[in-house]
Formats: C-alpha cells, structure tokens, sequence
C-alpha cells in the first residue's frame, strides 16, 4: 500500500490522474443524455464510447484497455488491448465502462454510470474471454466473515452478526434474471429481503460496500467487466469482493482456459486487481444511490461524479456545470 505521505512514483496512477479521468467519464455521461428514454440502447453506447475515447486521448497516461465492455451483445466498444492516452505519464491498466446499464439509460431508468477504473500496469486480471462472473460484494463487516463458497443463508446471517442488526434488516441486491430465480428464493428464505436491479451491477455492489447504503450484499451472476471495475472501487471502501467466473458453455470455458483462468477458483480482491493503488470513476448518466444522473436546466447540464482511491481510501463526489452550447 502507497504511504499517504510517499512520493508517488511517476509512473503510478495518482490523484491527479482521476481528476482527469472525470472529464472522460462526464463527457460519456452528457454525450448519452439525448437518448435516455428513447428505446436505443446501441446509439446510446455508441455516443458515449465515442466520447470516452476522445477524451481518454487527451489523459496525460499511457493506458491499456485490459477490459473493455460491448463485445458481449456486440456493442460499440472501447476494445480489450486497446491503447489511450497520450503515451506519456504513468503506465496503467484500465477496465472501461461507458454506460454501464445501455438499457437502463434506454428506459429512462435508475442507476446508468459511467465508468472507469485503473491500477498500476499488469495488476489487473484479464477475465475478457469469459463475459460473466457470479459476484458476492459486501461492506468491511464482510471481511473474513462471508465467503462465495458458503449457502447464501449462512453467509446472510453471518454478516448480521457481523453489523449486529437481525436477519430481516439486511437487504440483498441481486440482478433480476431468470437464473437467479433459486437464489432469490433463497434469500427470502433466510429471512432477508431484496432489491431487484434489472442492470447496473456496478452500482449495486459499490452501494452494498458503502457504510451509509441501503442494502448490505450485492450478489450473483453478472458482468466479469463489472467485476474488475467493482474491484477498484472496493479497494477504496474496505469492503469485501470475491467472483468466481461462469462460463456460459464449454467453448466459453475453454477459451477461459486457454487464456489463463482458472475457472474453479474463488478470486478474491487481490486476485481480481493487486494491490491498493487504484482508481474507480463514476458519472451518474440516469440518477441512482451512488450518483445523481446528467440534469439539463436552461443552457447548462449539470452531473455529478465520484472518485474513489484506493491508495488513500476515500471517496470524493464532483458536482460540475457545463455550457449546453459546448455540448450538445
């Protein structure tokens, strides 16, 4: 862990560097706002990829695209392998999101961001030839106290020990698919209740790791892009993150395979992103817990963003106007 007090090396990613990273993910954020609502999820993502890559090129970082995110409903992307940046400036890895929740922010619904995440230069796991992974996110009292591998219930009354709170105050999030059907049911069965997101699992597990959040676990099967971002920002929280990857078939295995993963093991925070010098990015596109969505009033829109870093552990929310005229 960096010392708060250390020089950073030149050649880390440092606080500087995520002031930055903002513009990239506010300007995705208001390049989206003419399709909130609309019903086209592709123009939206489009509108924010193409956003996101021309500000990322102006990012004083030599940045390597190791999860990009499209490529699984082929949407428009920022590549995996994908270079950004101005080739000078600190090394780094970096997982991008532009909209995490395309279809959220096509309904017009809660909770669309976006995303970007980056740690130091080969610290961050390439999980991009297997797009899902089953997740279990959860605050600091989850630490060493709930494990991916336990019965859903145990875990549930684990860590209402843990908070001191009863079983049927804790509230789980859980992407609302029909393979989860077993699992929700299972919650309910502990005696917890649950919070249905129909996207937007970034948000979920970075709500569930927040101390003054509304619910105490985010878990099961979603993004493995997700994942790797939700990792930078947990480092930040002190909460707690593990994810095992879920194959959709045995070609998707065996290409996992092929590549490096390992896809029996529980990867816990430090095999998802090594170490703490990390960074997580978040613009609102649609309002949610986590962030207010892009706002237009007259000639200015208005978002709201946070950065989280892992070096230091905190969280700093960025209010910021913009001239409608210089946008949209």
């Amino acid at each position: 862990m960096v010392s708060l007090t250390a020089d950073l090396s030149p050649l880390r990613p440092d606080r500087n560097l995520a002031l930055e990273l903002v513009r990239a993910t506010e300007a995705a954020s208001i390049r989206a706002v003419p399709y909130i609502g609309r019903g086209d999820k592709e123009a939206a993502d489009g509108a924010a990829v193409d956003a996101m890559r021309a500000f990322l090129g102006t990012v004083h970082f030599q940045g390597r695209v190791v999860i990009g995110e499209g490529e699984k409903d082929n949407a428009p992307m920022l590549f995996n392998g994908e270079t950004v940046g101005t080739g000078s400036g600190p090394e780094c890895d970096i997982a991008v999101d532009p909209i995490d929740g395309t279809s959220l922010t096509a309904a017009g619904r809660q909770n669309a961001l976006s995303v970007i995440a980056v740690s130091d230069r080969g610290t961050m796991l390439d999980a991009s030839s297997v797009f899902y992974m089953d997740k279990l996110v959860t605050g600091p009292a989850g630490v060493g106290v709930v494990d991916i591998r336990l019965p859903v219930g145990e875990n549930i009354r684990r860590l209402a020990a843990a908070l001191d709170k009863p079983v049927d105050e804790i509230v789980v999030s859980v992407l609302n698919r029909p393979r989860h059907e077993k699992l929700i049911a299972e919650i309910r069965e502990a005696g917890a209740g649950t919070r249905l997101m129909s996207d937007g699992d970034v948000a979920g597990g970075i709500n569930a790791a927040r101390h003054n959040a509304r619910t105490d676990m985010c878990i099961g099967v979603g993004g493995s892009p997700e994942g790797i971002v939700t990792a930078c920002a947990i480092k930040a929280l002190g909460g707690h993150i593990q994810g095992r990857l879920w194959p959709r078939d045995d070609d998707e295995r065996q290409l996992g395979i092929d590549a490096g993963l390992d896809m029996d093991k529980v990867y816990e925070a430090d095999d998802l992103v090594k170490g703490n010098n990390t960074l997580f990015v978040a613009t609102g596109v649609t309002d949610g817990q986590l962030v207010s969505g892009v706002r237009r009033e007259g000639g200015y829109v208005y978002t709201e963003s946070v950065v989280l870093r892992g070096a230091s552990g905190t969280l700093r929310r960025i209010s910021s106007e913009h001239l409608v005229s210089k946008w949209l």
